[in-house]
């Protein structure tokens, strides 16, 4: 039953890339058509994926609401919305609320930006743990034993020549996030985008979120980016005090 479950998981975040073929399906799996059939048949049942005219297979409708469900659970990101919202709104950039999970950070509320760039990000994507505003945020206020796991598993994978390339150096870094409060992404993921981020703050006093404003560098350049910190600052206390923080 296990192997069954990793299989049709597996199946399900190889279409979240596109469509698929069969053959392709069972390719991923190295099996035979037969057995992924019948992985995709049950999955076809429960509409998490279907198949269009073409004989090539889709997610599908039931994973978008069980997806729908899972963010309406996530209270950070209702009591966030309208600051998410007033933030986009006032400075016209893409915002980000991004969690901690697992050891990972994931994107879960998104307001793009007026402007014709946009963002490959979405809800429910990773975000890279040593290259982004959001992550630094969130990784810095981890206990510095977790943090120091946390930063030692991470897949260093160079981006830009700006992207940092080991564990010492994020170390560093989050210190640095620590005694000011805040991150940035000085083009370290994507050589175009600027980016800073705060943390999200409950009852706890523990960061249970991070927010974020990103900019391409053909709307503004860095040192205007970082003249977007206080209205990103004020918003961010302004979700923790809804959230219940000290």
């Amino acid at each position: 039953m296990s192997q069954t479950v990793t299989r049709a998981l597996r199946l399900l975040a190889e279409l979240g890339d596109g469509e698929r073929s069969l053959d392709q399906l069972a390719e991923v799996l190295g099996v035979h058509k037969t057995t992924a059939l019948r992985l995709m048949q049950s999955l076809e049942d429960e509409r998490f994926v279907y198949r269009d005219g073409d004989f090539r297979y889709h997610l599908g409708a039931g994973l978008f609401a069980l997806a729908s469900l899972a963010m309406e659970q996530r209270g950070i990101r209702r009591i966030a919305a309208p600051h998410l919202a007033a933030l986009n709104a006032a400075t016209g950039q893409t915002v980000h609320l991004a969690a901690y999970e697992g050891g990972e950070v994931v994107y879960i509320d998104k307001y793009d930006s007026r402007h014709k760039v946009r963002m490959y990000s979405r809800v429910g994507l990773r975000a890279g743990l040593h290259n982004t505003a959001v992550a630094k945020v969130l990784l810095a206020d981890l206990p510095l034993a977790e943090r120091r796991r946390a930063v030692a598993a991470i897949d260093y994978t160079p981006h830009t020549p700006n992207t940092i390339t080991g564990p010492q150096q994020l170390l560093a870094e989050l210190e640095t996030v620590v005694a000011q409060g805040w991150a940035q992404d000085h083009a370290e993921h994507e050589t175009f985008i600027n980016c800073i981020g705060a943390p999200v703050r409950d009852a706890s006093g523990r960061a249970v979120a991070a927010v974020s404003i990103s900019v391409p560098d053909m709307v503004a350049p860095y040192e205007q980016v970082l003249e977007l910190l206080p209205q990103l600052l004020e918003t961010a206390r302004a979700i923790s005090v809804d959230a219940g923080a000290p």
